[in-house]
């Protein structure tokens, strides 16, 4: 594998005040020559001039947050990362490679989560570019390949898990979204490490049911929470009707048989268990 190895270019500043100098005393050399017919200093000083204008192709800018890798006919001769005006050798050639964060949103995929739902899922993921040389000649499109890549890590993730979760401590794709990012992030950056990439974040930014089941799943999530609600408030009344009990029981407010009991208990859960104002009646005369 080729690894980076970063390269101290020379200053382009030094090399700008070099090379002016001699363009200009080149160029008056060669108006003297003409102008005195000498033709061998004329000669001389297209030559130098030529030379002088290869030199110039030396010169080239590193924008912040930017490299140039140098090559020389095919071969790799290191990547120069300091920003400004730099000079290497006029036959290198120098392309330029970005070290900014960046980011892209994969496309919604349709894919099969741990229970087989079809789902439909995508994601965000920020990456930066961390070994220009890996980016660009053991990969090759390292931002097709980046993105490639998580697609399938992502594709890979939902099928590992259930859209929810039916049994506890089982982790789902909507409850456990840190974890499964978390996740997510780890399996792509295994797959983008010989592309010289560094993954930052990774976060599911869409999840849904495909339209084909989404109502009938959309049906069961509602029936789950009618349940979990007449749960808890048959709890509840069931603990308001033994808490009535028990005070009736120790004040000494009234004594009821078994029977009479059940008929309160009765009364109480559906007045506390109904989903309609219940309508009361009063009894005028013995409870006998």
């Amino acid at each position: 594998m080729i690894r980076e190895q970063e390269k101290e270019a020379i200053s382009g500043g030094f090399m700008l005040g070099l090379l002016l100098p001699l363009t200009v005393v080149i160029v008056l050399g060669f108006i003297t020559a003409v102008s005195k017919e000498n033709p061998g200093g004329a000669v001389l000083s297209v030559l130098l001039g030529v030379a002088i204008l290869i030199l110039w192709v030396g010169l080239f800018t590193v924008q912040p947050g930017q490299a140039r890798v140098l090559q020389l006919f095919g071969g790799y001769r290191g990547t120069v990362k300091r920003p400004g005006l730099r000079w290497a050798n006029p036959f290198f050639s120098k392309k330029a490679i970005s070290l900014r964060v960046r980011n892209f949103e994969t496309t919604k995929l349709k894919v099969n989560d741990h229970n087989s739902n079809p789902i439909e899922i995508g994601a965000v993921v920020v990456w930066q570019v961390t070994d220009t040389a890996e980016a660009l000649f053991e990969v090759d499109n390292f931002e097709d390949y980046v993105r490639v890549q998580s697609e399938s890590a992502l594709r890979g993730l939902a099928n590992q898990y259930p859209y929810d979760a039916h049994t506890p401590g089982q982790m789902s794709l909507s409850v456990n979204t840190q974890d499964v990012a978390e996740k997510l992030k780890v399996e792509i950056q295994d797959r983008l490490t010989k592309a010289g990439v560094k993954v930052l974040e990774a976060r599911i930014s869409h999840l849904a049911y495909a339209p084909e089941i989404a109502g009938v799943m959309l049906r069961r999530q509602q029936a789950s929470a009618v349940i979990a609600a007449r749960q808890m408030i048959v709890e509840g009344a069931v603990g308001m009707v033994e808490m009535a009990l028990a005070l009736l029981s120790q004040k000494a407010i009234v004594h009821l048989d078994e029977e009479r009991k059940a008929t309160m208990v009765s009364n109480l859960l559906v007045v506390l268990c109904s989903e309609q104002s219940t309508q009361p009646v009063v009894n005028a005369g013995s409870i006998y």
